[in-house]
């Protein structure tokens, strides 16, 4: 049986597989004074990821009809 040490490991190994596979990051810089607005609004959402995503896909909803 493994040690609680090396079932983390392993989850981590894992994970860390299946995320080079399926998925892509990216950063994005923003001007703590020029940007202010985004960032309030970005601190206001229960996710931030979830909040951008569901804008780019209202975009891109309105952008393809």
């Amino acid at each position: 049986m493994r040690t609680k040490e090396e079932q983390i490991a392993a989850r981590t190994q894992a994970q860390a597989k299946y995320d080079k596979s399926h998925t892509t990051g990216f950063y994005m810089k923003l001007n703590t004074s020029t940007d202010q607005d985004i960032l309030e609004w970005l601190d206001r959402q229960g996710s931030k990821q979830g909040a951008i995503k569901k804008l780019i896909r209202e975009e891109i909803e309105r952008t393809s009809r």
